[in-house]
């Protein structure tokens, strides 16, 4: 008797670990997606910025 509930003492053990990595690896995933997208937010100002610049200096070259 002692065998098999040793058995399905040590699968559920190994649900609860599998379960709670699956959250672990869940929340590191949105983390993950919300820096991904931070970044494409501020990769796309920086682009603005830098065609501002160069559209600004293409102006006052042709002033010259």
């Amino acid at each position: 008797m002692f065998w098999p509930m040793f058995a399905i003492a040590v699968g559920f053990v190994g649900i609860a670990v599998l379960g709670v990595l699956a959250v672990r690896v869940f929340l590191e995933a949105e983390r993950l997606g919300r820096q991904v997208s931070d970044s494409a937010r501020r990769i796309s100002r920086a682009a603005e910025d830098l065609e501002r610049a160069a559209a600004s200096t293409a102006s006052s070259m042709d002033a010259l």
